[in-house]
């Protein structure tokens, strides 16, 4: 009878866990669907969204594994509303610097959960988010949306970034001067909301 009542609840933990990574991951498909460019700091093909607060939440309430879990099904989801125009490189990118972002925050906050280990958490993340998007651009993401999208012509975007800093002349200086900083202001931003929120909304996703 113990074991037949511990398997119950722990299928009924399985769905509702199951139920909110599922519409915190509709909610954050929904916001992604509102991006708008940093233009001041980055060409347009980088656009900002904030989808990763919702996903920020959901890593603090579920643990690591679930903001994993979200920023997939989110990303998955666009592909299918959207479609892509970038032969899959912008969810790609989506989804690798998502979860450079919120998997390390949710995994130091999964260990530290005060009001201390939050801000904390979210600092790593969004220097993570950072310095690893820096990276993932350099090495992959920049390179592959150059031959979808402009045929191999690095040198056109390069162009985009030495319009709004005449310093860009080259990759590093690219990802270094309009990557990075993109990168850094969606991380402050996105976490400042999950810092807002997250207090707000936990109980409801601790049910």
């Amino acid at each position: 009878m113990n074991e037949t009542n511990s398997k119950r609840k722990n299928g009924t933990a399985a769905a509702r866990y199951i139920a909110k990574v599922g519409i915190l991951a509709a909610a954050a498909t929904v916001i992604m669907l509102f991006e708008f460019p940093l233009a001041f700091v980055a060409p347009p093909f980088y656009k900002l969204d904030l989808s990763e607060s919702v996903i920020l939440v959901g890593g603090f309430a579920l643990g690591p594994t679930a903001a994993l879990a979200i920023e997939l099904i989110k990303n998955l989801m666009n592909l299918l509303i959207n479609g892509t125009v970038t032969g899959g490189v912008g969810e790609l990118g989506n989804f690798l610097i998502g979860c450079a972002f919120t998997v390390p925050a949710a995994l130091m906050y999964k260990f530290k959960k005060t009001r201390g280990g939050a801000v904390a958490s979210l600092a790593v993340g969004t220097v993570s988010i950072a310095v690893i998007g820096a990276a993932i651009n350099y090495f992959l993401l920049v390179p592959a949306y150059t031959q979808v999208y402009v045929n191999g012509d690095m040198g056109k975007i390069i162009g985009m970034g030495t319009a709004i800093f005449p310093w860009v002349k080259d990759l590093f200086t690219f990802v270094l001067s309009c990557t990075l900083p993109f990168n850094l202001i969606k991380g402050l931003i996105c976490s400042l909301i999950c810092y807002i929120l997250y207090k707000k909304v936990s109980p409801i996703l601790h049910i």
